[in-house]
């Protein structure tokens, strides 16, 4: 009898060697894509960081830190030129504030009935809509807030002084309405991370919706929503447009956000669209401004991250 030849498996093994080597090499590739782009928002971070230091530290070489943040007058584009920042940062604490005021509640109850009391075919057409809402610009807010807000709301309904065609109360409001989809979002979002089984298990010890809602749904979505009311805050603390249409360019201390404010980012947009000259002063006062608004939004960023990492849930 003849031996019969077996087919090798030799061809079989090299075609899983060629596979396995192939998909090594995607991942080698989709790693270092990865890495890049996350390098390059770091390096971003670097530059603007460069570029805001060394016009600053000039600045500061000229007017002392002391008159900087301890003065209560802001008018270094007039002589004599005064630098005391708080003017601005208050109007600016005014519009964030009166901002969250009203996109945080609001907010948070558009996102408590998407997630727990909407049907799922409302939600699929209503979170579409919110989220439109973010995608309207800003300067079209602005206007907004000065051709409607300003004088059809503020000044008819607020009780406190005169009122004129600016106010930090109108870019408050609006700023508000333009980041609720954030707040409403996001927070959606985390709600719906929440797993069902707790849910289910607060129903059968008898919670109602409601209970559901605010005892379990919310406890554990709690550093979602943290986040994504930090990022809102952060978004209405760099708002420029609204400010600067809306709240006016007086850089006002008064408790009364009825009257005109001015923004640190509206400062910004307007003196840095102005002739101003290269190197002066006054050019120099943009920058210093500028950082220390990114200060203040870099605060806020590791406030945020701190806060997720406390109280944040891992569910299996």
């Amino acid at each position: 009898m003849t031996a019969t030849a077996q087919p090798t498996a030799a061809p079989v093994s090299l075609r899983a060697t060629g596979a396995l080597r192939r998909r090594q090499h995607s991942e080698v590739v989709a790693k270092a894509v990865l890495g890049l782009a996350a390098a390059l928002s770091v390096v971003t971070t670097a530059l603007i960081v460069l570029s805001l230091f060394e016009p600053t530290r000039e600045f500061f070489s000229v007017v002392s830190i002391k008159e900087f943040f301890t003065s209560t007058r802001w008018a270094p584009l007039f002589e004599p030129a005064r630098f005391g920042v708080w003017p601005i940062v208050l109007g600016t604490l005014w519009v964030t504030f009166i901002a969250i005021l009203i996109a945080l509640p609001a907010g948070l109850g558009a996102a408590f009935y998407m997630s727990e009391y909407a049907r799922p075919r409302v939600r699929k057409i209503v979170k579409p809509i919110l989220e439109l809402l973010a995608g309207v610009p800003t300067i079209v807010f602005g206007f907004f807030a000065l051709n409607f807000v300003n004088p059809k709301l503020v000044k008819r309904f607020w009780p406190i002084g005169d009122v004129g065609a600016y106010s930090a109360l109108g870019a408050g409001i609006v700023t508000g309405i333009m980041i609720l989809p954030i707040v409403a979002s996001l927070s959606e979002d985390a709600m719906a991370a929440v797993p069902h089984s707790l849910r289910q298990g607060a129903y059968a010890l008898g919670s109602s919706k409601r209970e559901v809602c605010t005892r379990v749904v919310f406890k554990a979505a709690i550093s979602g929503i943290v986040a994504a009311t930090v990022l809102a805050i952060s978004r209405a603390v760099g708002e420029t447009m609204i400010a600067i249409l809306a709240s006016g360019a007086q850089p006002n201390i008064s408790k009364n956000p009825g009257k005109g404010m001015e923004t640190m980012t509206a400062f910004i947009g307007s003196a840095g669209s102005g002739d101003l000259a290269t190197g002066s002063t006054g050019y120099k006062t943009i920058f210093a401004v500028g950082s220390y608004l990114f200060v203040v939004t870099l605060i806020l960023n590791i406030f945020s991250i701190r806060i997720v990492r406390r109280f944040r849930e891992v569910y299996e």
